[in-house]
């Protein structure tokens, strides 16, 4: 017999992490990927700019990177 969750049985939603910002994520590109910081920001940015109109909606400081 699977579980079924009821209507009483409330499971709480995990919260969300924040963003770790934008030179946080910047390394952990570089680390990855193995490239330079400098390059590490381009590719960022470049993702940034081609984030969705929905994305943008919900997280309106994506529309703030130049470009």
């Amino acid at each position: 017999m699977s579980p079924v969750p009821l209507l009483g049985d409330c499971v709480p939603m995990a919260k969300k992490k924040a963003h770790p910002g934008f030179q946080k994520a910047a390394s952990s590109i570089a680390r990855k990927e193995g490239v330079s910081k400098d390059r590490a920001r381009a590719i960022l940015a470049a993702a940034t700019r081609r984030s969705s109109p929905a994305a943008k909606k919900a997280n309106p400081r994506l529309k703030k990177v130049k470009g």
